[in-house]
């Protein structure tokens, strides 16, 4: 070997880089473990509206061990996305020895099923939460895979009906993906199955267009609107009675 210059040029520079390293480590666990790096501080990024901080105390409680250098961002982050109304987080380190918090909250949308705390955000997604102060927010019925298609369907039944001057304060998906919409005047409308011919929203237009002949077809008002028909409609009023409409397309 002694007699390989090139072979011992090698092995000089393979010692002196595992040397470097070494001093490297060990310097880095001397700087990381100066006072200078101890965390003092956690900032959060914007003000949070139905987060509270206690709620942010508790959820970083046992995990602020360590400094700047050690501490895991990643546990934070999946901890205060545990909390009822964190959609997502992210966690920064902020030099040199402070954390940033960014939380996005849960949007609601709608009141979503039967049970009480279960809301849908602006995303379509169901999530279980209780709100500080209560808003009125429509109501959304089906099956929790469908959340997504029915706040679409509930955002285009507010842009048709709007012309009307009516708004619709709950939205049903019956186990047969039937629709069925109940409107801030109490009246119903039936709107059946999602058709590639005859879509959801064409029978709520059409509503829309015989909005008028709806009111006067019948002595009383219409409870129910039944507007699963081709080429016309049906009213039931309190009586039970059932009135066939007029409006053709």
């Amino acid at each position: 070997m002694w007699n390989r210059p090139q072979l011992l040029t090698a092995l000089a520079d393979l010692l002196l880089a595992a040397a470097a390293a070494a001093l490297l480590v060990a310097a880095t666990v001397w700087v990381a473990k100066r006072p200078h790096f101890t965390l003092s501080q956690v900032v959060v990024m914007h003000e949070l509206k139905e987060v509270r901080r206690a709620e942010v105390e508790r959820a970083l409680g046992g995990l602020l061990r360590g400094n700047f250098f050690s501490v895991n961002v990643e546990a934070i982050r999946q901890s205060l996305e545990r909390l009822a109304w964190v959609r997502h987080a992210e966690v920064r380190r902020r030099w040199p020895s402070s954390l940033e918090l960014r939380i996005e909250e849960h949007e609601p949308a709608a009141q979503w099923g039967e049970a009480s705390g279960q809301l849908l955000n602006t995303h379509g997604e169901v999530f279980a939460a209780v709100m500080a102060r209560p808003v009125p927010l429509p109501t959304l019925f089906g099956p929790a895979a469908l959340a997504p298609e029915m706040l679409g369907y509930y955002r285009e039944a507010v842009e048709i009906l709007l012309p009307l001057g009516r708004a619709p304060r709950a939205l049903n998906v019956s186990p047969r993906l039937a629709v069925q919409l109940k409107l801030d005047d109490g009246m119903v409308v039936e709107l059946g199955r999602q058709q590639p011919k005859v879509p959801v929203r064409l029978r709520l237009q059409r509503f829309v267009d015989y909005y008028p002949t709806v009111l006067s077809a019948s002595r009383q008002r219409p409870s129910v609107v039944d507007m699963r028909y081709p080429n016309g409609f049906a009213l039931r009023v309190a009586a039970a009675q059932l009135t066939e409409g007029k409006g053709k397309q």
